[in-house]
């Protein structure tokens, strides 16, 4: 039995050490110890973790297992962040970030977080859904391909001093999307 909710400041610390263990377990071994330390020092601390939970223009939920801990979670920020121009959406949201656990990658944890984000995306009134996922990271890019999106851009993304190539992926609002609403809310 698991449960998909918002996030509150008492997750913070465990959201970050779950973030950490993601992306070690995914990315590490691409860059040099100095510049992977960096990234996860400026972006996945406890404190930063803490303030973009209070942040009012970001939504993140998580999904525990019964015992309370945290499996998988899925980061939103209300207005994209991410390079524009290259579409012509007017509202555009983005998924920031969507981690599972290591151990639990192919348990339906991502498919149940992507709902939440789609109902969120059509609550907030978002016309695209925009993310950014490494160019050489295919697992990732069936996944949200799966779910209807689709590479629109490269991009560049920054591992402390190492640059990345990346993908702009969007997906397109539709009124047909508003039954998720119904079925994703928190």
């Amino acid at each position: 039995m698991t449960t998909l909710r918002l996030a509150t400041a008492e997750d913070a610390a465990p959201l970050a050490d779950l973030a950490r263990r993601a992306l070690s377990a995914k990315f590490e071994h691409l860059y040099r110890p100095e510049d992977f330390g960096l990234f996860l020092a400026e972006n996945h601390s406890d404190e930063e973790t803490a303030r973009q939970i209070g942040d009012p223009g970001m939504r993140i939920a998580v999904i525990e297992s019964a015992d309370g801990t945290l499996l998988a979670f899925c980061k939103l920020v209300l207005e994209s962040t991410l390079p524009a121009g290259h579409s012509d959406a007017r509202r555009p949201l983005e998924l920031k970030q969507l981690y599972t656990d290591p151990a639990r990658i192919g348990g339906g944890l991502g498919a149940r977080l992507m709902d939440w984000a789609l109902a969120q995306a059509m609550d907030h009134g978002a016309d695209e859904i925009q993310l950014s996922v490494y160019s050489e990271n295919p697992e990732a890019q069936r996944f949200y391909d799966r779910h209807g999106f689709t590479k629109i851009a490269d991009i560049e993304f920054w591992v402390g001093n190492h640059c990345d190539p990346e993908f702009l992926f969007a997906r397109k609002m539709t009124p047909a999307d508003g039954g998720l609403a119904a079925t994703a809310q928190v």
